[in-house]
């Protein structure tokens, strides 16, 4: 099958490179000398929000609290999203290279990977990739120790602070911000928590330079991304490409000829219609992507799909704030009014109303997101949600 438009990237899945090497290489360097490499690269978070990893680092190492904790967020649970349990399976000791250099940085001496429940099958293989990591730790005589600590599969420990609380033996339940993570996290401690790929990003960033990353994506979205693509597709799979292709470009890749809509982001994310294609950048600068890339052709009904994402919040949405429990609620009855003909279509203007205040008032970024799905499908397909 040919494969003729994107570049193929081969930075997270490289075989080639031996870890115990780049963390010894790594850590003759001084914090500044890593934090400035990282800067220079450009690298962003994978997860989704693309906060810079190196300032990241850099706002906890400079906190005065002796304890401090990296911890990698593998709760992956975006609706599409499958990379990081591919990352996790065929390349587990970059995600702990890149957890040992964090700690190095912001001077922790324990890590915590917190793995969704669903992936409880990848443990005994991860504990054997671990018990071989620390071993090499020790022949370094690198004081640095990571546990896996395993979710319970809800969607919402995927929020930062919510995964605290989890860890911590509580309801996972996001918390008031301010004060962040890099202040007060896990523990109440300083505390740095990326994703999986952001953390091998970084590994692969020690061991190759900045330039080689740099010179990947644009001004705005430096590198490569790892992109679960699902959906009506003949190259159904998970891909690393270049970030600043245009959704036009990915759908005369990975399209099957009749591509009417692509969701990026997961259900969180924005829904892209034909009309836009050539216009929209996959990036930082245009939608912005965890990874999740679903391809849906003329024969998918995209009230359905808006159906289906918003059952997926109310379920997921832990209840805490009234926008969020009692937004998706209303959203799921109001769509489902007009397409039975119970309300008139400009109900859907009211209903955008509503989603525009939850994106303003929910507490974190489940209630927040819903939004997004919910506008640019009722905007861009608004003939498929009425009767």
């Amino acid at each position: 099958m040919s494969y003729s438009n994107l570049k193929r990237v081969d930075l997270i899945f490289d075989q080639d490179c031996n870890p115990k090497e780049i963390i010894k290489n790594t850590f003759a360097k001084t914090n500044d000398q890593i934090v400035n490499e990282l800067l220079e690269s450009g690298l962003k978070g994978r997860g989704g929000a693309g906060f810079p990893t190196a300032l990241k680092w850099k706002y906890t190492a400079e906190q005065p609290d002796p304890d401090k904790y990296i911890i990698c967020n593998a709760d992956e649970g975006e609706p599409g999203t499958f990379k990081d349990r591919e990352i996790l399976f065929k390349v587990p000791q970059k995600v702990f290279g890149g957890m040992v250099v964090c700690a190095k940085v912001i001077g922790a001496r324990e890590g915590f990977l917190y793995l969704r429940g669903e992936y409880r099958f990848l443990l005994p293989e991860l504990e054997s990739q671990l018990a071989k990591f620390h071993a090499d730790l020790k022949d370094l005589k690198i004081d640095f120790n990571i546990k896996i600590v395993m979710g319970s599969g809800a969607y919402i420990c995927g929020e930062e602070s919510a995964l605290f609380e989890s860890m911590e033996g509580h309801r996972g339940e996001p918390r008031n911000k301010p004060p962040y993570p890099t202040i007060s996290g896990f523990r109440s401690k300083p505390t740095v928590i990326n994703n999986v790929e952001t953390l091998v990003y970084a590994f692969m960033i020690c061991m190759h330079g900045a330039r080689k990353f740099k010179d990947l994506g644009t001004a705005d979205s430096r590198g490569s991304k790892v992109f679960s693509i699902s959906g009506d597709t003949p190259k159904a799979g998970i891909y690393e490409l270049e970030l600043g292709m245009t959704v036009e470009q990915f759908v005369d890749d990975f399209g099957d000829g009749d591509t009417k809509a692509v969701q990026v982001g997961g259900a969180s994310g924005f829904c892209v219609p034909r009309k836009k294609f050539k216009e929209t950048i996959i990036g930082f600068e245009g939608v912005p992507t965890g990874g999740s890339m679903m391809i849906f052709n003329s024969s998918r009904s995209m009230y359905n799909v808006l159906h289906n994402y918003l059952e997926f919040f109310e379920e997921e949405s832990c209840g805490q704030c009234t926008p969020c429990r009692v937004g998706c609620q209303q959203l799921i009855k109001g769509i489902e009014a007009v397409k039975k003909g119970q309300r008139h279509a400009n109900y859907l203007e009211h209903l955008q109303k509503l989603a525009q205040t939850m994106k303003i008032t929910a507490k974190c970024g489940l209630g927040q997101s819903v939004a997004n799905s919910f506008f640019s499908i009722v905007e861009n397909f608004k003939e498929e949600m009425i009767y």
